[in-house]
């Protein structure tokens, strides 16, 4: 009978590309075995991506139990998956952050799984493209709208980017605007001096492209609460979706070039606001493991200093600055967490924020949305996106409440196209509540209903 594969970490144990040990196959395979079996023994992560439930497909209906067994088509369909949700390593007991002794990190055992086969076989065209959003931005937007009207009208020219690249011909895709939220940021005068201000915006490669708008209400929140905000050109994507593949060498060039930019506003003792949740952990959580070496220590302090803009905006609420004076208000609120923000353990500051909005209920949704960077975007992936969304769809749905929100400009994505109703971004929801156009529901006569009440 063979020895029983044990749980604890193997002399191949790395979750860092800059160990030479992360890039050995055998290493690599021997900690893949080890983290079969401990998850094959738990199972508590049967009910988020597709990973698991493979895994244990395998092992108990082809295997007899062995992970040992498992080959290595199997274990490429379990790698390929994860969609690196994180929920998997927030909810294991077994992990380094636990300070658990078997040392546990799936979703990174897949980053060095990805990343020894890219080293490998070399990028695909499809996520040079998916992996290079900053690029795609350009080039939409230099046809002057018309890949927007073709990405959301043409049944044709959506065939066609399925066959050429692999994005699904159903999955809504976002719009390009003409302006950014740099140039808009400009005719603000917002791009100052980097030791000027007390935060600095780092917009995202969506929000930058995609969305301006929820940049423009971050800045207008944050002003509105008395913080003293500056803006930086030629800020970059965080390179989350070239990792995602395992591009390790273009995740990298996308770190430095962030660092260079946002070293200076780092050391003049700034907040870095980082608009999107991946982004926020990409920048506090990844960049001190993942970039060059001769980055490390400015990765380090910039991690140290990222906020999310509503955990930053919860920071200041005791101040004498932080600005109660809503004028509207939504009343009912639907809030769906975002998966990257509970991966970085800052709590729920965005549902507390919106409880500050006189007169709202709040009710959260913990499900992922099964979006996930440009997983449900695939091919492969969209179907599954779906499926694995079904439970945040239905959770919103059952709530009453007329707006919905989210921190996370993907999410919103997938839930306007599955649910029919769009969240908004936190931010956006009190930059409206500030306004007496903003929401329906005056406070003023809020509170005097209530006042009459009593």
């Amino acid at each position: 009978m063979s020895e029983p594969v044990p749980y604890s970490p193997t002399k191949g144990i790395s979750y860092s590309p800059s160990e030479d040990v992360y890039w050995d196959s055998d290493a690599l395979a021997g900690e893949i075995d080890r983290t079969f079996e401990i998850c094959h023994g738990c199972r508590m992560c049967f009910k988020y991506c597709d990973s698991f439930p493979l895994l244990f497909s395998f092992i108990d209906n082809q295997h007899d139990g062995d992970v040992r067994k498992i080959t290595k088509i199997e274990t490429e369909q379990v790698m390929d998956a994860c969609f690196q949700c994180k929920l998997c390593e927030v909810q294991c007991p077994y992990t380094v952050r636990e300070n658990h002794e078997f040392l546990l990190d799936f979703p990174k055992l897949v980053h060095r799984y990805k990343a020894q086969r890219t080293a490998k076989d070399g990028v695909t065209f499809r996520n040079k493209i998916l992996g290079n959003p900053e690029k795609t931005a350009k080039i939409a937007r230099s046809t002057f709208g018309i890949a927007d009207k073709l990405n959301q009208k043409s049944h044709l020219h959506r065939k066609f980017l399925e066959f050429l690249i692999g994005i699904h011909n159903e999955k809504n895709l976002p719009r390009f605007p003409k302006k950014t939220f740099t140039s808009w940021a400009e005719t603000k005068n917002l791009i100052s001096e980097q030791s000027e201000g007390e935060v600095v915006i780092f917009p995202t490669c969506y929000v930058e492209n995609n969305e301006p708008e929820i940049g423009q209400d971050t800045v207008n929140v944050l002003q509105k609460n008395g913080v003293s905000v500056t803006c930086e050109k030629g800020l970059t994507c965080c390179g989350m979706p070239a990792w995602e593949s395992g591009d390790l060498a273009s995740m990298r060039d996308f770190a430095s070039r962030n660092l260079d930019l946002l070293e200076p506003h780092v050391k003049a003792g700034k907040k870095v606001i980082a608009i999107n949740p991946t982004c926020s952990m990409m920048l506090r959580q990844e960049y001190p493991e993942l970039v060059k070496d001769e980055d490390k220590n400015r990765a380090l302090a910039l991690a140290e200093n990222v906020a999310d803009p509503s955990e930053y905006l919860w920071s200041i609420r005791n101040e004498e600055r932080f600005n109660t004076d809503f004028v509207t208000t939504p009343q009912k609120v639907s809030y769906h967490t975002p998966c990257h923000l509970r991966a970085q353990s800052i709590g729920f500051k965005a549902r507390d924020l919106l409880r500050k909005i006189p007169g709202v209920e709040v009710d959260t949704t913990m499900e992922c949305c099964g979006h996930d960077g440009t997983f449900a975007m695939k091919t492969e992936g969209f179907e599954a996106s779906v499926r694995i969304g079904k439970k945040s769809f239905d959770s919103m749905s059952e709530s009453s409440a007329e707006v919905w929100a989210t921190d996370c400009p993907l999410a919103a994505m997938q839930f306007d196209q599955h649910s029919d109703r769009r969240p908004m971004h936190p931010m956006s929801i009190l930059a409206k509540a500030y306004e007496n156009s903003g929401f329906p529901n005056s406070v003023k006569k809020l509170e005097q209903k209530e006042t009459t009440n009593d």
